[in-house]
């Protein structure tokens, strides 16, 4: 199979087609309308095999992580996916592995009605980069610097299941519960972009940004880009049962929720007077939402706390660092 075939027969149909598309795929570029009165937010991760995903794993698991990672982005700003471009590094063609993710990709298309418009293959090591656009009213966008003393520190979901699964994965660890073994390793997998909590946010919250490289790692951005300090109350991390139930050591489940990455959760802050109506609004489409902390106005300082005493990782390094 040649690359036009490749690109004819798994990506070219299939998936999500919008209105706004003037041209999509089979062109020298795709041609798209942005609507009155919004504006166009554009975000690119790459994943590459060994560094963001372990050699051996499914192509339906690479899809929707390559997929998530990039609306879990747009989510943090508050936009709505409209358009992807899809890079794609393959060391050959294998059919049944490029349409078991085709076929991902393209149910990710119709569940958040983005389209694929576009994009390259390319002969090479194993890596998929993939270029997410999508829309947000005028001047509604979240950004990391808008953080403000007294603002409550607050992020949806639970922390540190997509570490467990990871090191599961890696056989570091054990979990003899089955169904919990499981479910850890699928958030390592398939993570959850919270979309719609994104797009709920916008006029609440202060600032926002999705945790990819640990939630310690993550709030240092916001501390950076806002030019505040943070309190974290570490024992009010959202914990799941199942990985609270089988890493019993209180602290390596903490540290779990606190440095490890790949949870795509949403980090935000939101002003004393919004706090009631993000947490209603959120608990109405069923999204978990936990406050954890407070920004404080100690510039640049992260003040951590367990059972209100004072709290330091045994660790060097708190979150994931690609150069290092």
């Amino acid at each position: 199979m040649k690359e036009f075939d490749l690109i004819g027969n798994y990506f070219a149909k299939g998936g999500f087609t919008r209105k706004d598309v003037v041209l999509g795929i089979g062109d020298d570029a795709a041609v798209t309308r942005v609507p009155a009165g919004q504006c166009l937010v554009t975000t690119t991760d790459t994943l590459v095999e060994g560094v963001h995903f372990l050699p051996g794993t499914e192509p339906d698991a690479i899809a929707h992580k390559a997929v998530a990672v990039n609306l879990s982005d747009l989510s943090a700003m508050g936009a709505e996916p409209a358009w992807i471009s899809l890079s794609l590094s393959l060391p050959s063609i294998d059919e049944t592995w490029i349409k078991a993710f085709s076929d991902k990709l393209h149910s990710l298309s119709k569940y958040f009605s983005f389209q694929l418009i576009g994009g390259d293959t390319v002969q090479g090591p194993l890596s998929i980069t993939i270029t997410a656009q999508g829309f947000i009213p005028d001047d509604n966008q979240i950004m990391r610097s808008g953080a403000r003393p007294n603002d409550w520190i607050m992020v949806t979901g639970c922390l540190g299941d997509a570490g467990v699964g990871l090191d599961l994965l890696k056989n570091k660890i054990q979990i003899d519960h089955l169904e919990h073994a499981s479910y850890l390793k699928n958030r390592h997998w398939f993570p959850t972009p919270r979309v719609l909590a994104g797009t709920t946010l916008r006029r609440i919250a202060t600032s926002c940004i999705d945790i990819s490289d640990g939630l310690i790692q993550d709030l240092k951005q916001v501390i950076s880009r806002s030019e505040i300090g943070a309190l974290v109350h570490l024992d009010k991390l959202p914990i799941s049962e199942a990985m609270g139930k089988n890493i019993e050591n209180v602290v390596d489940a903490i540290t779990y929720a606190a440095t490890a990455g790949d949870d795509y959760e949403l980090l935000f802050t939101v002003p004393e007077e919004q706090r009631v109506n993000i947490e209603t609004a959120l608990a109405s489409y069923n999204i978990p939402v936990t406050c954890i902390g407070q920004i404080t106005g100690a510039t640049g300082k992260l003040d951590l706390r367990l059972n209100e005493q004072p709290f330091q990782f045994d660790i060097d390094e708190l979150g994931f660092e690609h150069f290092s």
